[in-house]
């Protein structure tokens, strides 16, 4: 019991902090002309100017701001933003707002995403703040939340079981009980039910899709505060359980190993939207950037003690092993199974999904090794691929399906069979540190840990603003990367970046280009032989065996 206290306080003071943070920033921030600080998503107006107010409110937190003014310009941002929505019955995208604002907010066109989190949030934060709301705001937060309400935007079924309908799902919960509607409270209760139970048995369609989880995770969090009915609570526990668990066989100090579905610039190459983490595990330094604050400083659900241990613990190198698969919509048979693997150190982790998967807008991350959050100097992640759909350089995602792959504890494996007449240059994400330049490798040393770059080819590298650049040209060919935390390299007798990089020359894998491009690799930490080839028929070996999905479980 004494734990979970502390654990509470211990949240309570981080969520102050991202609250205060946020409010100095909105307080900071110079109103454009149409009233509001942001065009580019009317969702930020509604989240910065939540934080001012709360803070203002707050007696008991430190502000070197008047607190009065403060609250008066929170209220006038709330309210221009909350006007912005479609009061209009009958008509299109009925009580919905605009997304994107320029050049005139008031004459936007609406759009289907903003309400699906507003919506809930909202509802939230006048609950929580109504009392300390003007009459104006009080009456337009009011209006709005009927006018989401008889939208019934959220009146869907559950068929993906994606974000969207997780969002749905949290919504169908919280208007059915705030407008005492028992058939769409019951609707909500069956898609929770009904969501819950996909997940447990088939896994997560969007694997590490980020910053979607987060909406998952908030959604939820916020039907839970609302919900009073005990059973459906306990229902919304599970999901939340489920969902931090999921989150914490993935974590390393702030950072997400191993694949992810989606990515935004603010997730990849670096871990960025991290307050939900920081509330709940607090176990590294909050940076002075906040990309995505949506609201982490106002929603927390304690997770099981067990599930905490298992984020923070990483004293015994663990692997993961799990299995999800894709739904599609109005397919009859099932997808095939996927496959995601990581090996996570406390210095570092490694890792990704064995299939190739054509994501949203192209935004699958297939493999990376991820160090803590604020281990190194920028990007936390160092990773390869060959450049895809959407691309273009100075952002580092979008990758192409000329890759197989091969992971094994602390080493990745990548071939990249490139057809004739295709784009034949790779493009490698370093992170900053200590870096020793060989022809056609890289070994180096970021954060506490120790890497071995091998390519196939001659390479050029370029100093981006917060990471390393990688090109590698002439392609088909392949990429081996082996990481060594400095206790690892120190039970090799290994000290230094020199002394490493000296050794790891030594050990350079073995490539055959050709119709059948193939690579070997005897892993330093381990002894295991690995062997990667591609073709019409690749094939991955651990000692001489196929690698096995047997042991994967959901």
């Amino acid at each position: 019991m004494a734990d979970r206290e502390n654990n509470q306080t211990a949240y309570k003071e981080r969520q102050q902090e991202i609250i205060r943070k946020a409010a100095l920033e909105a307080e900071r921030l110079p109103l454009l002309d149409s009233g509001l600080w942001f065009h580019d998503d009317v969702r930020n107006n509604f989240y910065y100017a939540s934080y001012l107010f709360a803070a203002a409110v707050d007696e008991t937190l430190e502000l070197p701001i008047a607190r009065e003014e403060a609250k008066r310009k929170a209220e006038a941002v709330l309210l221009e933003t909350v006007l912005l929505q479609n009061r209009q019955p009958g008509t299109e995208l009925y009580g919905h707002w605009p997304l994107g604002l320029n050049p005139v907010p008031r004459e936007a066109g609406y759009h289907e995403l903003p309400v699906e989190i507003m919506g809930s949030l909202m509802a939230w934060f006048c609950k929580q703040y109504s009392g300390r709301f003007s009459a104006a705001l009080r009456i337009a937060f009011h209006t709005a939340i009927g006018h989401v309400y008889r939208s019934g935007f959220f009146r869907k079924p559950v068929t993906t079981f994606g974000h969207h309908e997780a969002k749905y799902t949290a919504a169908k919960l919280i208007f059915g009980r705030l407008f005492a509607d028992d058939e769409l409270l019951e609707d909500g209760r069956h898609s929770l039910e009904l969501t819950l139970a996909h997940i447990r048995e088939r896994g997560m369609p969007e694997y590490g899709s980020l910053p979607w989880f987060w909406h998952w995770v908030q959604a939820f969090t916020c039907a839970w505060e609302l919900e009073e009915d005990d059973s459906i609570k306990h229902t919304l526990s599970e999901m939340l359980d489920y969902l931090w668990n999921e989150r914490s066989q993935w974590y390393l100090q702030g950072a997400w190993a191993g694949a992810h579905s989606r990515g935004w610039p603010h997730d990849v190459p670096a871990d960025g939207n991290v307050l939900h983490d920081y509330v709940q595990f607090g176990d590294f330094r909050l940076s002075e950037g906040m990309p995505r604050t949506e609201y982490a400083g106002f929603l927390c659900y304690a997770v099981p003690e067990q599930v905490r241990t298992a984020a923070l613990d990483r004293r015994t190198p663990a692997e993961v092993c799990r299995q999800t698969e894709k739904v599609v919509a109005g397919a009859a048979d099932r997808q095939a199974p996927l496959h995601s693997y990581a090996y996570i150190t406390a210095d570092y982790a490694a890792g990704g999904m064995w299939e190739r998967v054509e994501e949203f807008d192209n935004e699958q991350l297939r493999w990376a090794y991820s160090l803590p959050v604020g281990a190194a100097e920028g990007v936390n992640r160092l990773y390869f691929f060959h450049p895809g759909q959407g691309y273009y350089p100075g952002d580092p995602r979008h990758q192409s399906e000329h890759m197989e792959v091969l992971y094994h504890k602390n080493t990745v494996i990548a071939l990249f069979p490139v057809p004739a007449g295709t784009e034949n240059t790779i493009v490698g994400v370093l992170p900053k540190g200590e870096w020793v330049k060989q022809p056609s490798a890289l070994f180096g040393f970021a954060g506490s840990v120790y890497f071995a770059v091998y390519l196939s080819h001659a390479y050029e590298l370029e100093e981006r603003q917060s990471y390393l650049e990688v090109t590698s040209a002439d392609m088909p060919g392949g990429v081996v990367v082996e990481a060594l935390s400095t206790g690892q390299a120190a039970e090799l007798g290994i000290k230094g970046l020199r002394q490493f990089a000296e050794a790891a020359a030594q050990h350079a894998p073995e490539f055959t280009a050709g119709d059948k491009l193939s690579v070997q690799y005897t892993s330093r930490l381990s002894g295991t032989l690995l062997q990667l080839s591609s073709g019409e028929h690749p094939q991955a070996l651990i000692s001489g065996s196929p690698v096995s999905f047997d042991h994967y479980t959901v």
